[in-house]
């Protein structure tokens, strides 16, 4: 059970955190999130009734304050980030403070019984083929700054002394109270919503999704079964989405238009993608240690779809 639990979460009002955290107050845990609000949002405000939840306005940087928060834990889950090629490219001496130098910290600072569940991307793979699935075992070649911090987080982790299971997650989708558009499945049926159209670039690259309550559902799952997760006493690694939805991009338009028939695909052969990954991944080991994610891609254009038509009836596109 986890109703005894403390847990810290960094970043944790953020895309995923702001889902996580709810579900770890159904399960009765003690929550302590800390975030530096850095883009204003107000996504934790439906919990703060709750006795169990704590905030502190901070950053994960600030090694003194970091010193005060950790002790008396039982698990660490660093949110944290600068997510994604553009914003890490945009701010790159965050990107490797916050991704990678702020997890090193916390892995410096945690006492030995202090366990660490940490989310790492996929994108770590590269630029495969699109055809053979990557595995825990495949090479990593990071193709962006963002991939590079991140894939070198966890290996910091992986090769820690102290307990560490790192999850390889897929490209999220779904609803979120702090929602973000940028993602590729969220992305798409915004435009198919506002515009009716959409432009494909490398139309053939693939990758994996996996639905944003999955990964929350995912932590829940290591939290309450740490110890399998840990093989041979050694940290390990989880990659983590849905099986069903290795996609190419234009499969997953295609897809998203059997929800919106007007929608419509135009495919270029000029133009270029500026993010080349290009895998599909296997998630057996997941499934293995006994989890996998169930919520499918028809799903989450629904929820999407439901979502963007309640924003755009009285807002601008801008203010998504």
């Amino acid at each position: 059970m986890a109703n005894h639990l403390s847990i810290l979460v960094t970043g944790g009002a953020g895309y995923i955190g702001s889902v996580l955290i709810g579900e770890l107050l159904k399960e009765g845990c003690k929550v302590t999130c800390i975030d530096n609000l850095m883009y204003g949002q107000n996504s934790l405000i439906q919990y703060v009734s709750n006795s169990n939840f704590e905030f502190i306005f901070g950053d994960v940087r600030n090694e003194e304050l970091m010193k005060r928060v950790i002790p008396g834990h039982n698990f660490i889950i660093p949110l944290a980030a600068i997510v994604g090629a553009p914003a890490s490219d945009f701010k790159p001496s965050d990107a490797i403070t916050i991704n990678r130098d702020a997890i090193v910290l916390i892995d410096k600072l945690r006492d030995e019984n202090q366990k660490i569940i940490c989310p790492i991307t996929n994108s770590g793979y590269g630029t495969k083929s699109g055809e053979v699935f990557c595995t825990e075992e495949s090479l990593l070649e990071p193709i962006t700054l963002y991939g590079r911090t991140k894939v070198e987080a966890e290996k910091a982790l992986l090769n820690s002394q102290k307990p560490a299971v790192t999850l390889r997650l897929a490209t999220v989708f779904g609803v979120s109270p702090r929602m973000r558009t940028d993602l590729l499945v969220n992305d798409f049926v915004l435009q198919a919503v506002t515009n009716n159209s959409i432009v494909l670039f490398e139309k053939d690259f693939k990758r994996n999704f996996v639905h944003i309550r999955d990964v929350a559902s995912a932590f829940l799952y290591c939290i309450k079964n740490f110890e399998r997760m840990i093989i041979n006493g050694k940290n390990q690694a989880y990659n983590f989405g849905l099986d069903s939805a290795n996609m190419s991009k234009l499969e997953l338009a295609k897809k998203i238009k059997e929800h919106i028939p007007e929608f419509e695909i135009y495919e270029s052969v000029h133009g270029k993608d500026p993010d080349k990954r290009n895998y599909i991944v296997s998630n057996e080991k997941m499934r293995r240690a006994g989890f996998e994610a169930k919520i499918s891609i028809d799903e989450g254009i629904k929820e999407l779809i439901k979502v963007y038509g309640m924003i755009l009836k009285n807002n601008p596109l801008e203010n998504i």
